[in-house]
Order: C-alpha cells, then structure tokens, then sequence
C-alpha cells in the first residue's frame, strides 16, 4: 500500500471524513478549547496584532478547524486565527468540525504549521519528536510521511541536544538552526556553547563565523593548556565537516603514538547515519 505522505493540505489527512461544506459553522469563542499539544509555543506579538486588526476590517477569512470535545469543541488547527479573532472581539467564530481522532491530533496540528511556516527551528524539532513517539515512527518513516529528506529530520531533531540557554536564543529567532548545528558540530562543553552562543548574538555572527569558529574547537584557553599537533587538529576538524558530527583524535603519547579516533553519535538514527556514510566510502 503506497505510503501517505503528508503537507498536500489538512484534507488529505482526514480521508475518511466527508468533503467540508460550503459554510462553515459560526461557533462561540469561548466553546472552542485549546489544544495542549499544539506544536507552536511562541506567537509574535506584532504579527498577531496585525492579524487581530485585519479580522476586525475583514473578519476571519480562513475557518478554523475543531473537533467534538465534551459540550464544546476542541481546536485542530487554527490557533493563531482563534488567538486574533479573541483579541479583535468576535463572539463567534467560522470553523469546520470534523471527527479527528486523538491520535491524529498533533499530526494535524504540526502540518498546519508547517505549512504556515509558523514553527520556529526548536517547536519544529520538538513537533517532530512528538509525532515520532506519538506514531511510533522513525526518523525515515517520518520523513516519507511529510514528505521531506531524513537528514532534514535528522538535523531538526540535533537541536533538541543544545544547552537550555541555546535553545532559547534559537526559538527567540536571535540564532538561526544553522548558528545551532555549528555550535553542535564543534568539540565544546554546554557551559562554552552557552558562552559562544552568547558571543553571536551580542557580536552579530554570521553562520559563516559560527563554522570557522567551530572547525577551530574549544576555546584558546582549553587549547593552550592542552596544546596537540596542527596537523592531527586539522584532521580531527575535516572529519568534523565529513562526518557532520563532533569528533576527537587522541594521540597517544608512547613511542608508537597510538592514539583513538572518537566519532560522536546523538541517537540511533545518528548512529546509522554515520555508519552508513563511512561503509559508502571504504576502499574497494
């Protein structure tokens, strides 16, 4: 059976469901529960208000979506309108009911954002995180059901590894998800990337900076104290890039110079990722 693949439009997703009507139902505001799992956490104020005060000028030009919930309903999708439509003073909003199942809830939730380009990087990253324990689905079946790359997946998912700190300056929109991917490719403790992660906002780095950056490793400092051979450092830093994934080289000390190559994995997918890209490449 062909594999559905989301983000063609919330329709597709309830194939079950009848085609909506015409006209939708105007419904009371304050019937209209949340849903606690919606994958946005953050609303930009200015945006919201902007939206607020076309609804006033034109109404609500899209319905919501909501599904039967006790003596009320419960929102789908829509949030960001429902959101507006209360600070603009509406009574009743238009919306289509449908009978969506628990566990279809944040499926739809998170392709209607995703759509709306709404999420940034880190609800993103967690949106899939839920949806993956949610389905009990890989990082591969996922991708194949929203029909995007595993690595874009992958990548998202990575975020989720920064410090607390980091992960606030990012969903704030101070670091973009690629600042985030340099400062988790780079051989640092999460107190040095909370420091330089700080460093790129006050100093406006590009990601560019935030590369070099991490292609150089941990501080001056750290590396003063611990100086290592140029050219095993630069290596340690081209299998960084190759790999996309925090690596060491430790050179013994003994007169053979043994020494261990560290390659790091965050998840299993990482793990299988990284295999897989090193089996490619072996010599024939």
């Amino acid at each position: 059976m062909k594999k559905k693949v989301l983000g063609r439009g919330l329709g597709a997703l309830i194939p079950e469901a009848q085609p909506p009507e015409p006209v939708p139902n105007e419904i009371d505001l304050d019937r209209i529960a949340t849903n606690p799992d919606q994958p946005r956490l953050k609303f930009d104020e200015k945006s919201l208000a902007e939206l607020a005060e076309s609804i006033r000028s034109h109404g609500v030009l899209q319905p919501v979506l909501v599904r039967p919930f006790g003596d009320g309903f419960q929102l789908v999708a829509g949030e960001r309108r429902l959101m507006a439509a209360q600070r603009a003073g509406l009574l009743k909003i238009p919306a289509f009911v449908r009978d969506v199942p628990d566990d279809r809830l944040l499926e739809l939730s998170l392709i209607e954002n995703i759509q709306r380009e709404q999420l940034n990087a880190i609800e993103e990253a967690q949106a899939f995180q839920n949806l993956m324990d949610t389905l009990q689905t890989t990082q591969e079946e996922l991708a194949g059901q929203l029909g995007k790359e595993r690595s874009t997946i992958a990548n998202a998912l990575r975020l989720l590894k920064l410090p607390p700190a980091v992960k606030l300056l990012v969903a704030d929109g101070k670091l973009s998800a690629g600042h985030a991917r340099a400062l988790l490719a780079a051989n640092a403790s999460p107190a040095e990337m909370t420091r330089i992660a700080n460093l790129m906002v006050r100093k406006g780095w590009s990601v560019r900076d935030a590369e070099r950056w991490a292609r150089k490793g941990p501080s001056t400092r750290t590396r003063a104290s611990n100086p290592q051979d140029p050219d095993v450092t630069a290596a340690a830093d081209r299998l960084r890039l190759l790999l996309g994934t925090r690596v060491e080289i430790v050179a013994g000390k003994g007169p053979r110079q043994a020494g261990q190559i560290r390659i790091h994995f965050f998840s299993h997918d990482d793990l299988i990722r990284i295999y897989s890209f090193i089996s490619e490449k072996r010599p024939n």
